[in-house]
């Protein structure tokens, strides 16, 4: 039976590759999740009835639950996506840190309270009969538990940041780092001293300290980081859920759970390394540097002094004479719910004689793979999404970049500015292209508080107010055309 058990668990395990595999490929993706979800199908299936567990309880978990998940899932906006993705990767730290309590609860009653120091002790003879909890039990437990901590609350504090209740500026104070410091030590110390004896009269108050102490390092590390860097935070957290889920697997000795949990681990620091680069930033420097704690200015802002307007109807004769287009969306796409309208947009531009081509920013949004997620929502074909180092060398053929609601992503400060705090970010070329049309709300600086020099750049117009209204009224002037 057991043998059974364990190739059930490796078929999982192969699935679930397969399945991430296929997350990396836009026109797979879809079939990726679910594989992914078959696999967590048959580990979930084995398990229960390998364990013959309570059925009623685990029932009524699924069913509430599921409930939850799916309602929310069904009703959240595209805009709300990455808010949603940074509450299920803190649940998930939450599910680690609970299974590492709980079974540390369920083994130390295992041992009599004798052992414990809580009365008088057995006679040896009995005692020597009774094994401890081992070291290794004990070190998993304590990690379960700290990075479940500080994914759960990290992750419901970029929640908060996401969706506007907590501001998306990054929040310093002096000392900042200190206190962190302190609240590592009061993690490291009590934990080290569980785990050398996790059966003596202190280790329940040291086990307590750490969750604590873990809950609070989760909103102290996200609480200086700004919006703009939050793609890397999400990214991030998603790792760590995963850490704590491998943990968790350890210390109720389940192979699934730690083959699943390595791989989410393994992605998506791989995935966060990468989105890091794309910034030309390090790890550190964007959880410990504080950007966007107050609001700043590029050094240089665009020769032409102020942005220039343009109506939709200029716009049009513009776009009506273009021969290659490139869209470059951003988080006001997501906001003003315009995929579906640019997709029309390009539709049209296309049976006009245009090429048109998606340039999409690796930190684009809220969230990795924000505006793919987006665009392939409203079918826009994968052959038109392109990546920024493939659109960026012809980027000067353009005749219209098309920014849709993206500030940093394509602010030449990032490659003529040294005084600026993103110089050295690759950028989509955008201030290259023979002109550029920018779709923005209000005349304010973007989320992460910068002033944007193509802005005012001499080829570039502005064109103020929804970006869905301004495309859909592009749509109606070349429909009546």
């Amino acid at each position: 039976m057991e043998d059974l058990i364990n190739l059930a668990y490796i078929v999982a395990s192969i699935i679930f590759v397969l399945g991430i595999k296929m997350l990396g490929k836009a026109e797979t993706a879809r079939k990726g999740n679910m594989l992914s979800a078959v696999g967590m199908l048959i580990a979930i299936v084995v398990t229960l009835l390998a364990k013959g567990l309570d059925y009623k309880i685990i029932f009524a978990g699924l069913v509430i639950g599921g409930g939850i998940g799916a309602v929310a899932a069904k009703r959240v906006q595209m805009t709300g996506m990455p808010e949603l993705v940074a509450l299920f990767n803190g649940f998930g730290g939450l599910a680690s840190l609970l299974v590492g309590w709980a079974e540390y609860h369920r083994k130390s009653h295992l041992i009599p309270e004798e052992l414990l120091g809580v009365v008088e002790p057995m006679n040896e003879a009995v005692a020597a009969s009774i094994t401890p909890l081992p070291t290794f039990t004990a070190v998993v437990i304590v990690l379960a538990i700290l990075i479940g901590g500080v994914t759960f609350t990290g992750s419901v504090y970029a929640w908060g940041k996401l969706s506007g209740k907590l501001g998306g500026k990054a929040l310093v104070f002096s000392g900042q780092k200190i206190v962190n410091a302190l609240i590592a030590l009061a993690i490291v110390i009590p934990g080290i001293l569980f785990s050398l004896n996790p059966t003596g009269e202190m280790a329940y108050t040291l086990l307590f300290v750490v969750i604590i102490a873990s809950l609070l390092l989760g909103v102290t590390m996200v609480m200086p980081i700004g919006g703009g860097d939050m793609p890397v935070v999400i990214s991030l957290l998603n790792s760590f859920s995963g850490l704590a889920a491998s943990a968790a697997g350890f210390i109720i000795a389940n192979n699934v759970l730690i083959v699943a949990g390595c791989l989410v681990g393994a992605s998506g620091l791989i995935l966060t390394v990468i989105m890091c680069k794309a910034m030309n930033r390090s790890l550190a420097n964007v959880l410990f540097s504080g950007f966007g704690s107050v609001t700043q200015s590029s050094a240089k802002g665009g020769p032409g002094g102020e942005p220039k307007a343009i109506t939709v109807e200029d716009a049009y004769y513009v776009l009506e004479a273009a021969r290659n287009v490139v869209f470059i969306p951003g988080y006001g796409m997501a906001v003003a719910q315009a995929q579906h309208a640019v997709k029309e947009l390009g539709e049209l531009l296309e049976n006009n004689g245009c090429e048109v081509r998606f340039a999409i920013h690796p930190v684009a949004g809220r969230m990795p793979g924000h505006m793919n997620v987006l665009l392939a929502e409203a079918d826009v074909p994968y052959e038109q999404l392109v990546e920024m180092d493939d659109v960026n060398p012809t980027i000067e053929m353009v005749d219209v970049a098309f920014v849709i609601g993206a500030n940093d992503v394509v602010n030449p400060a990032a490659a003529d500015d040294p005084g600026s705090p993103i110089y050295g970010m690759p950028i989509i070329e955008a201030h290259k292209a023979k002109s550029a049309f920018c779709l923005k709300r209000g005349k304010g600086a973007g989320f992460s508080g910068l002033e944007n020099g193509l802005f005012t750049a001499p080829n570039t117009r502005m064109i103020y107010g929804d970006a869905k209204a301004t495309i859909t009224g592009l749509v109606t002037q070349f429909k009546d055309s």
